[in-house]
């Protein structure tokens, strides 16, 4: 039987635990959900993990779910409504962007169960931001229980440095855990 050689496997092993290190602070970043506006896609007290470099490669879409710091103590999760250039409209619970429907299948499940009439209320871009459309370089953004969320209809626009991340991993509870793959 040979020795094992531990001169070898050390500086491996410690290689391997400070990459992974690196890999996990500057690629990715947890975070537990606090609260109840974004149900049904995270309840409070969900884990995940957010990718802090995706937007380096790829620009922001409409309807992904990111973190973003709301100010300097906090940070919050919501799903991206409005792009740059877009007009935004709610009327009888359906979504216009620049005129057209856009259907939002993340919330079907959960307008359907929810007793409130309608589940989002009607407004325009304009009446809530006194802008007609979404600035350069900002974003309107809301949470997925629109009764319940402190969002882009009160607080206005943000801007997209004030993104950490997307939403690419939620993790826990296990019985819950998902991957968010491509847009």
């Amino acid at each position: 039987m040979r020795k094992l050689n531990y001169r070898k496997i050390i500086p491996v092993l410690f290689f391997a635990i400070v990459f992974a290190l690196v890999f996990r602070s500057v690629l990715f970043a947890n975070y537990v959900v606090d609260g109840e506006s974004m149900e049904p896609t995270l309840y409070d007290g969900n884990m995940m993990m957010v990718n802090k470099v995706i937007y380096n490669l790829e620009e922001v879409d409409r309807f992904d779910v990111i973190v973003f710091h709301a100010n300097k103590k906090d940070d919050y999760v919501k799903r991206i409504i409005g792009l740059p250039g877009d007009k935004i409209e709610y009327r009888d619970d359906q979504l216009y962007v620049n005129g057209e429907y856009v259907e939002e299948k993340f919330l079907e499940s959960h307008a359907k169960a929810s007793d409130q009439e309608p589940f989002t209320e009607n407004f325009t871009l304009t009446q809530v931001t006194g802008e007609e459309k979404v600035p350069e370089g900002k974003l309107f953004v809301m949470g997925d229980n629109r009764a319940d969320s402190l969002d882009s209809r009160s607080f206005g626009f943000i801007s997209t440095e004030q993104i950490v991340g997307k939403v690419g991993i939620k993790y826990w509870p296990l019985t819950k855990a998902s991957v968010t793959l491509g847009k």
